[in-house]
């Protein structure tokens, strides 16, 4: 037998369709057009003119910018610029158009240029669409990135340019199933698994690999009934999540969303917040210690912050109460750990920050206090990778920057953020040359909930992106491995997760699920519609048994059938006394033996007692000869009735 011989042998023991090349029909511009961002009134133009332009187009970065283009041109005769690593041929379509007529491999053929033509280096630059050159043609890219910057209106010294149109803003997808506010957000550290928590009491799981275009969640959990969910945090390991309620316990969660305890409530009887178990009011907010696997954070209404041992659900490791100008209680409302876990931060209820340092024999004494930092509730603080900058978000509309070098003073402050959420939070993009948050909605206002960016270098606005014009912005966060921004949404009717997403630029997460189909029903799926009921199947349509059957079945019934005892006339049987004379000696004594007469009831029990006195005197049986020689006479008080008469 030889090889093929074998081969077809083999294959007989599997379907036809195994090891064979599934030609794919679904195409990738279908796929992401139905996702795409259209131009939205709602992105105004930044104070630095990038990103935020009226259209979604001066968003694109180069390379989203090639993708499009390779999508409208597939022939490849007009990319030749391309291997060589020069994109002016997607930016001169992008800034003048659509290409007309045949491919063209040179861009000296587009417009004139000054001096010798250079094909490959200064090709599809920004010089293209201002219709000039500035200076000699120059082969390094520098010259490039500087004419794109030129058309921006943004110098490329500070790479603000850099890191703003790298933004993946180009698409978008909504992850659906709340009915309020989403108010917590957590994505695992390999970015396939989203946690959402909102006002309506629940927490839900979507899973990137297993969801299709439907984006429906896999679990929903309820951790405390009536209690809104207000953190979210995965472990180190992403084996496990914390999830923070109102209520004073926190609970732990495995991956798959299986309870595996709840820490301990204190006595709220208790004074001394350091002497309870546990926190006596509701939490405010919870992160995981991102070192430590077995260490997580929660901070309460109640004053203080609590350091727990996830190993053990009955016992605190720490009580932090912060440092307040007057004694007595103050929410403390947000917390967070430093990259390194040493550190920890809290916005306290009067608008400090409080930031502490773990080291051996600390205590509750702040290494650095902030009074007044805000004005108002400080909703989120959030160290930076480097450990230099702290930023801090407060319902006073304000996001704050503060160098942890020099706290007297912060480096910048945004004002003009509305902010009506507890939650309300502020992130840094991947490689932490971008500050993203999110703004409220106002009664007077038109603009909606945006998603601000702002450069951390130059401390200045980048872009405003429109995420609703009806929800406001709650929760962002913008993660490094997927690359993918997400921002949580909603009021009281609706919740949501945005995430916004560039084909060319991001990875996995939303483009897994986005490209996948749902099922298709099979033949198994059939279900009959309507539903067909039996003729008998309802009691409205079943025969009444007849009369005799039901008379059968209530004499076998000892409830029904059950009939009052009459009296006894003859001997007495059952335990029942019979009125016959002689059945029984104790009937005999208890109706004719004279021990016992029927006309009790009506005599005075004083006068029975007396008439026994004289034979008691006479004949002692029982108690009185014991006493003969030692008791007194005993005197009885006669009747005075008649003399009062």
């Amino acid at each position: 037998m030889d090889e093929a011989d074998m081969d077809e042998a083999m294959r007989a023991q599997f379907p036809l369709s195994f090891g064979k090349k599934t030609k794919s029909t679904v195409n990738a511009d279908a796929i992401h057009s139905a996702t795409r961002r259209t131009s939205d009134p709602i992105l105004s133009a930044s104070t630095g003119g990038v990103g935020g332009g009226a259209s979604s187009s001066s968003l694109l970065s180069s390379s989203s910018k090639s993708w499009l283009t390779n999508l409208r041109n597939p022939n490849p005769k007009s990319r030749k610029l391309d291997s060589d690593g020069a994109d002016g041929a997607p930016d001169e379509e992008e800034g003048g158009g659509p290409m007309i007529g045949p491919p063209r491999p040179a861009p000296s053929d587009v417009e004139p240029t000054i001096g010798p033509p250079r094909p490959k280096e200064t090709g599809g630059d920004g010089d293209d669409e201002d219709g000039e050159m500035v200076g000699p043609p120059r082969p390094p890219p520098a010259a490039t990135d500087s004419d794109e910057d030129s058309d921006d209106g943004m110098d490329d010294d500070d790479g603000g340019l850099g890191d703003s149109i790298r933004i993946p803003l180009t698409n978008e997808i909504v992850l659906k199933g709340h009915t309020k506010v989403v108010a917590a957000l957590a994505i695992d550290h390999s970015g396939s698994r989203v946690l959402s928590g909102s006002y309506d009491y629940t927490v839900r799981m979507y899973d990137f690999q297993g969801m299709n275009s439907r984006l429906q969640s896999f679990r929903q959990v309820e951790p405390f009934e009536g209690h809104q969910v207000r953190a979210l945090s995965w472990s180190p390991t992403a084996d496990r999540f914390l999830c923070v309620t109102g209520s004073a316990q926190a609970k732990i969660y495995d991956r798959d969303g299986l309870t595996l305890g709840e820490f301990i409530k204190g006595d709220m009887y208790i004074r001394d917040l350091k002497n309870t178990k546990g926190h006596i009011s509701g939490l405010t907010g919870g992160e995981w210690n991102p070192k430590n696997k077995d260490t997580i954070l929660t901070s309460s209404e109640d004053g203080s912050l609590r350091i727990w041992d996830v190993s053990d659900f009955k016992s605190q490791k720490q009580v932090i109460k912060p440092k307040l100008a007057r004694p007595g209680r103050v929410a403390v409302t947000s917390c967070t750990w430093d990259h390194e876990g040493k550190r920890i931060a809290g916005g306290v209820g009067d608008g400090s920050i409080q930031i502490w340092n773990i080291k051996p024999g600390w205590g509750s004494r702040p290494d650095i206090h902030v009074q007044k930092a805000h004005t108002d509730d400080i909703t989120c603080v959030k160290f930076s990778t480097d450990g230099q900058i702290l930023l801090s978000r407060s319902t006073d509309c304000t996001l704050k920057v503060w160098d942890l070098r020099q706290m007297k003073v912060p480096l910048k402050v945004f004002e003009d953020l509305p902010n009506n959420y507890a939650q309300t939070n502020a992130a840094f993009s991947p490689d932490e040359q971008l500050i993203l948050t999110g703004t409220s909605v106002e009664k007077e206002s038109t603009s909606g909930g945006l998603l601000c960016f702002f450069d951390r270098k130059r401390l200045e606005l980048v872009s405003r992106v429109g995420i609703s014009q009806t929800c406001s912005v709650v929760r962002c966060a913008w993660h490094p491995r997927i690359n993918q921004v997400f921002a949580t949404m909603g009021d009281k009717k609706e919740g949501g997760t945005h995430i916004l997403y560039d084909p060319s630029l991001s990875q996995r997460g939303a483009l897994v699920c986005v490209a996948r189909a749902p099922r298709k029903k099979s033949i198994d799926d059939f279900e009959v519609q309507p539903v067909i009921h039996n003729p008998h199947a309802l009691p409205l349509f079943r025969d009444a048994p007849s009369r005799k059957r039901q008379r059968e079945k209530a004499l076998k019934d000892p409830l029904k059938s059950h009939k009052p005892d009459l009296p006894v006339t003859g001997p007495g049987f059952g335990g029942r006394v019979g009125s016959t004379k002689g059945s029984l000696l104790t009937q005999y004594l208890l109706k004719q033996g004279g021990m016992i007469k029927e006309t009790w009831m009506d005599e005075d029990p004083r006068e029975a007692i007396l008439k026994y006195a004289d034979v008691a005197a006479k004949e002692p049986k029982y108690i009185a000869p014991a006493y003969a020689d030692t008791q007194p006479q005993p005197v009885f008080h006669e009747s005075d009735s008649e003399e009062e008469k």
